[in-house]
């Protein structure tokens, strides 16, 4: 990893395929349809709950930072199997292939109290941007059909694919974990 990456309060890799399954990779849009679905039911309100806690307690108790850091990664890992990243099945529990790494922040000394609750209005350039690159990343098509003709996803593609994960992961630790006041870069390292 580059210095930069490590820099910030999140951080994400996935490690290159060297060789993926041709058969889970044509019928993917029909396997991931149940774990995405057990994945966006066990996601929802944890942005609220968290601005709570830190708006009117000051605190971000590990026990909750802890959750939404394991909910994260089991969202990094459905998004990975789903953009053809790997071809393994999102697990609940294995870091398998996506490492996501979030840094505990140190409420009081770290974050700025009245700060989250406008976070999400100050991301918003990031929103338009990420946008633009998701709708680019649809591009993802060529390498189903790469995979299908020759059992490798392009490099440069899955470095795309993956930038635009990490960039997205920042902005998502930024306005919604809220475990750090540091404005997120526009980058895909």
């Amino acid at each position: 990893m580059t210095a930069a990456r490590e820099a910030y309060a999140a951080r994400l890799d996935i490690d290159y395929p060297e060789k993926l399954d041709r058969l889970t990779t044509l019928l993917r849009v029909i396997w991931i349809i149940p774990i995405a679905i057990i994945q966006g039911l066990t996601s929802s309100a944890l942005w609220l709950a968290t601005l709570l806690m830190i708006v009117f307690r000051l605190r971000y108790p590990r026990w909750w930072f802890d959750f939404a850091r394991e909910l994260t990664r089991f969202g990094a890992r459905v998004g990975a199997c789903a953009g053809l990243l790997t071809d393994k099945y999102p697990s609940t529990v294995e870091e398998q292939s996506v490492h996501l790494e979030v840094d505990y922040p140190d409420v009081e000394r770290d974050l700025n109290r009245w700060l989250p609750l406008v976070k999400w209005l100050l991301a918003i350039p990031h929103y338009f941007v990420l946008a633009v690159l998701w709708l680019l990343a649809i591009v993802a098509v060529v390498a189903w059909f790469a995979i299908l003709a020759t059992g490798r996803y392009p490099r440069a593609l899955f470095d795309f694919v993956v930038g635009v994960g990490r960039w997205t992961l920042r902005v998502n630790a930024y306005a919604f974990l809220l475990v750090t006041d540091q404005y997120p870069p526009f980058s895909l390292r």
